[in-house]
């Protein structure tokens, strides 16, 4: 019997949404350099649109490969192991309300090469920029993008590496695209305390209805945990 995701792409895709509130703070700013100024020929929303497709792309493979990756060693876990699994989830979830990301050690050598990626992509055009800028997404120096990299090991197959990648990816759109859009109007109404204590009570909120739900590992009356893992 193959092992599917221990986690939903609906967790992650919520994961995404709490993560956009971290993401419109460190990538806003960079997302909005790629959008043409007045003059420019390129249309904003076609360099928007790319920027967030290849990005979306580039999560998806990596999701794929970290699933596939992590197919075998699950195959170890016992069937009592299993029951612990979901618990992964109310951890992110807390480390996202808590900010424990920032005590994570950074990948060495990202930086130096998406510096020179985006040394490369300013000589060309706006949308071309966009989509490097949106493929190269993974090298920025993101805690909770790696804290999901490591979940989607396990997805149990490279598929389901790619559909709980997206997810995330999809969840973290809407904000950064409204970033995007609407930066001043974000910097004035959002502001980073706000965004914060936003972030704060949906991380917490959502890590206590995933542990509620996962109340029978701990011997209270509950669902069987391993429903909550898909087959």
């Amino acid at each position: 019997m193959d092992l599917a995701a221990v986690n939903s792409p609906a967790t992650a895709f919520l994961a995404g949404l709490v993560t956009s509130l971290h993401c419109a703070g460190m990538c806003g700013p960079l997302a909005c350099m790629l959008l043409p100024v007045r003059g420019d020929r390129a249309d904003a929303s076609t360099v928007s649109s790319v920027y967030h497709l290849t990005r979306l792309t580039s999560y998806a493979v990596l999701g794929g490969v970290a699933g596939g990756v992590g197919r075998l060693p699950l195959t170890w876990v016992s069937q009592s192991g299993l029951r612990w699994l979901p618990w992964i989830g109310v951890i992110f979830f807390l480390a996202l309300a808590l900010r424990w990301e920032r005590y994570l050690p950074m990948v060495p050598g990202l930086g130096l090469m998406l510096f020179r990626v985006q040394g490369w992509a300013r000589r060309r055009s706006h949308t071309t920029m966009a989509a490097v800028m949106g493929g190269a997404t993974p090298l920025l120096p993101c805690g909770p993008l790696y804290i999901l990299l490591g979940m989607s090991l396990f997805a149990g197959s490279a598929l389901k590496g790619v559909e709980f990648m997206l997810a995330f990816g999809l969840g973290t759109v809407p904000l950064l695209w409204l970033a995007q859009t609407q930066f001043h109007w974000v910097r004035q109404k959002l502001s980073p305390l706000w965004l914060g204590r936003v972030r704060l009570v949906l991380g917490l909120t959502t890590a206590l209805v995933i542990g509620w739900r996962l109340r029978a590992t701990l011997g209270f009356a509950g669902p069987d945990p391993t429903s909550l893992i898909c087959f």
